[in-house]
């Protein structure tokens, strides 16, 4: 069976070796980019099809036309899309014999659409989910080959879950091409009624605003953890990153505004927040916010 790849980012590089390490499937060509602004978890596969021996295209900017006239050439069966921004063409889609296995971490026909994992962690869900899917020209709206449930434990961040998911998605992928092979492959309807989705996010939803729970700013922060560019507070025009954060089980005063610096200790700020709450945050260096100022 001959397959075609398109992804560029880090879930990218593991779906691409385990599929090259599938017996009777054959990596006929791979589409690409060079860089990318708008994933923060890029990841350059290029090398993977040189050692590889495997032809690639580097993909440029609004060229679905150029892209479905490359991967037409290979005389390809199916085509797997695992870590791509936008949709596909009807065109791309249409290369295929067998069309496109798209992928998507979360519990489809729930949450379609964009950054799954931060906004899981940013709304405190306590599961997810592992998901291929034939595609098609919505947004992950495709019959379902694959779901596994991924839970989300309090001590997750974006790092831990990510890893989850990438660890869950490389088993699913392995059986699912097999299953390709040997013909066996089974595909199920979303149910299109239970459909939501979660819309781009900015950065401007990166930052804290303290009149927030401190159990909500905490979720943000471990949402947006590496590989994600970091939950931001403002002070003086400027965006401190934070690192990473720890609830205070500590109770203050009502009357204490939210944003006031409590304590400080090393790159550590104890600021309040909503009611009575407070929470620790963490920056990548010593900062010169002192007890008794506010953000």
């Amino acid at each position: 069976m001959r397959a075609g790849f398109i992804g560029c980012v880090d879930s990218s590089r593991a779906a691409l070796q385990t599929l090259l390490g599938v017996e009777g499937l054959t990596i006929a060509t791979v589409v690409t980019k060079e860089k990318s602004t708008v994933n923060s978890d890029f990841c350059d596969i290029k090398y993977i099809c040189e050692v590889n021996n495997i032809p690639y295209q580097i993909e440029l900017p609004n060229a679905q036309e150029e892209t479905a006239d490359f991967l037409a050439g290979f005389d390809l069966d199916i085509v797997f899309c695992i870590g791509w921004s936008y949709l596909l063409s009807k065109r791309v889609l249409d290369v295929p014999k067998m069309g496109v296995i798209g992928y998507h971490p979360a519990q489809l026909p729930s949450n379609r659409g964009r950054h799954p994992i931060i906004w899981a962690l940013v709304l405190g869900l306590e599961e997810t989910a592992s998901t291929f899917f034939l595609m098609d020209e919505g947004a992950d709206s495709g019959p379902i080959i694959s779901q596994v449930p991924i839970p989300i434990e309090v001590r997750d961040n974006a790092t831990s879950l990510y890893k989850k998911i990438l660890d869950s998605s490389q088993i699913q992928l392995g059986k699912l091409a097999s299953d390709l092979v040997s013909g066996t492959i089974s595909y199920s309807e979303q149910d299109h009624s239970q459909a939501t989705y979660w819309r781009k996010r900015s950065r401007r939803d990166g930052v804290i605003d303290f009149r927030m729970s401190a159990e909500s700013i905490h979720n943000l922060v471990r949402a947006l953890a590496p590989p994600y560019p970091g939950a931001e507070m403002k002070y003086n025009d400027q965006c401190i990153t934070v690192q990473r954060s720890v609830l205070s089980f500590e109770e203050f005063p009502r009357d204490i505004e939210p944003g006031k610096v409590l304590s400080k200790q090393g790159n550590g700020l104890l600021i309040k927040t909503s009611g009575t709450g407070a929470i620790w945050l963490y920056t990548p260096n010593e900062n010169q916010l002192e007890v008794g100022e506010h953000i």
